[in-house]
C-alpha cells in the first residue's frame, strides 16, 4: 500500500540533499567549530555558509542569524528576551489568540510575570485587522510578535502592517515574527518589513529536526535564556549542532524558485477543495486566501481523532490540528469562533513538493468512505 503523507506542517521528509550532508559532517567534517585546529576551521566553514544561506533566503546579513534547536526555542528567546531587554521601557505586549503553542505559552508566562498581553482575535476567516493593532499598540508596548502564517488554517496574517503602526504609536517595542510556516515558502525582506526578531526550523523545509534560526535585526538588544559559551555571540552558547545545521543549509539551497512550488501548490489545494467539496459533511475552516500550503477542513459528525485513524489504517497521514498540541481541542478554531462540532471533526491536510494529484485522489476517496462507513457512530 503506498504511503501518502499529508501532514508537511508538522514535519516534512527530508530531502536527499539535506540527509547526505548530514551524514557528512557526522563522518568527515566531524569537528567542533570552535576549536583553533584544521578540523574546527572546516566544520566552522561549513557552519557559515549554511548561515549565509539563511541569510540570502530572508535578505539580511550574515551576522544577524543565529542558530537555535528549532522554531520553540527561538520563539522562546525572541519573547523572554525581549521582555526582560525592554522591561523598563513598558509594560504591554501584543500577540494574537491564534499563535503557536510556543508563542501563546511563552506570553501567558510574561503574563504571570507580571506583563500585560494583549491577545488579538481574529474573525472567522484568521484575518487580523488593522484597527485592531491599531487600537492595542501604544507608547507602553515593548513586543509585538505575531505568526506570519498560520499553522492550522494557512491563514496569512497583516506582518507588513505592524512596524507602521509601532512607530506611529511611538512604541519601543520590537517586531517578533514567527515565520515557521512561512520560510522558504513566500518571499520575505525582513528589513524592508520592519521585523527585528524572526522564528524559523528546519524541519518544515526538507531539513532535519532539531535545528532552527532566529534572526536578531542589527541593534535589536534582547537578553539570552541560556549562559555557559561564546558560541553565537553568547545569545544561544553550547556546541552547535553542526550536522543538522549544515543539512538545513543544504534544504535551503534545495528549494525550488518559490513562484513556481506555489503555483503547483494553490492547484493542489484546489484540487483538493473542488473534491472534497461534494461530500455533503465537509465543511472548510481555511479561509479561500489562505496559504495553499494548508487546507483545514472538517468532516462534521466524525471526531478528528477517529477520521486520523481510519486514513492511518489506509497508510494515508493528516493531521487534526498542530503537532505539538498532541491532539487537545484547538485554540485556533476556537479563536475563530466556530462551532464545537467543527472543531471536534477538524483535519488539516498540508501539502509538499512531493505530493501529487494521485494522493488527493486517494485522500477524497477515503474521506469519502469514511463519511458513510463511520455514520453510525454520529
Amino acid at each position: 500500500m503506498k504511503e501518502i503523507y499529508l501532514d508537511n506542517s508538522a514535519t516534512t521528509k527530508v530531502c536527499a540533499e539535506a540527509a547526505e550532508k548530514a551524514i557528512q559532517m557526522m563522518t568527515e567534517c566531524y569537528g567542533n567549530p570552535s576549536s583553533l585546529h584544521s578540523k574546527g576551521f572546516e566544520a566552522q566553514k561549513e557552519m557559515e555558509l549554511a548561515r549565509q544561506r539563511a541569510a540570502e533566503l530572508l535578505s539580511v546579513e550574515k551576522d544577524e542569524i543565529y542558530f537555535t534547536s528549532g522554531g520553540t526555542e527561538s520563539n522562546n528567546t525572541a519573547l523572554f528576551g525581549a521582555a526582560k531587554a525592554l522591561c523598563r521601557r513598558g509594560n504591554r505586549i501584543v500577540t494574537t489568540a491564534v499563535e503557536h503553542s510556543s508563542v501563546m505559552e511563552s506570553a501567558q508566562r510574561l503574563e504571570k510575570e507580571g506583563f500585560e498581553v494583549v491577545y488579538l482575535t481574529p474573525d472567522s476567516s484568521g484575518h487580523i485587522s488593522k484597527e485592531a493593532l491599531t487600537s492595542v499598540i501604544d507608547k507602553q508596548t515593548i513586543l509585538v510578535s505575531m505568526m506570519a502564517v498560520n499553522n492550522e488554517t494557512g491563514a496569512i496574517l497583516p506582518i507588513e502592517t505592524v512596524r507602521r503602526i509601532i512607530d506611529r504609536a511611538g512604541a519601543p517595542a520590537l517586531f517578533h515574527v514567527d515565520g515557521v510556516q512561512a520560510f522558504g515558502k513566500i518571499p520575505l525582506k525582513l528589513k524592508k518589513l520592519g521585523v527585528d526578531l524572526f522564528s524559523a526550523s528546519s524541519h518544515k523545509i526538507h531539513g532535519p529536526k532539531g535545528a532552527g534560526i532566529l534572526y536578531v535585526r542589527k541593534g535589536a538588544r534582547i537578553l539570552p535564556l541560556h549562559y555557559g559559551g561564546e558560541q553565537e555571540k553568547k545569545l544561544r552558547p553550547g556546541t552547535e549542532a553542526i550536522p543538522l545545521i549544515c543539512a538545513m543549509g543544504e534544504a535551503i539551497e534545495a528549494l525550488p524558485p518559490m513562484d513556481r512550488e506555489l503555483a503547483q501548490m494553490k492547484e493542489l489545494n484546489a484540487y483538493c477543495r473542488e473534491k472534497l467539496g461534494v461530500i455533503q459533511s465537509v465543511r472548510f475552516n481555511s479561509g479561500e486566501d489562505a496559504l495553499p500550503y494548508i487546507l483545514n477542513f472538517s468532516v462534521v459528525g466524525i471526531r478528528s481523532e477517529t477520521m486520523l485513524h481510519y486514513l492511518a489504517e489506509r497508510n494515508i497521514f493528516v493531521s487534526s490540528g498542530s503537532a505539538c498540541a498532541k491532539g487537545k481541542k484547538s485554540h485556533v478554531l476556537s479563536a475563530l469562533g466556530l462551532a464545537p462540532e467543527r472543531i471536534d471533526s477538524a483535519v488539516r491536510v498540508s501539502f509538499s513538493r512531493y505530493n501529487t494529484k494521485e494522493d488527493i485522489d486517494e485522500l477524497c476517496k477515503e474521506v469519502a468512505n469514511a463519511d458513510i462507513t463511520l455514520a453510525r457512530s454520529r
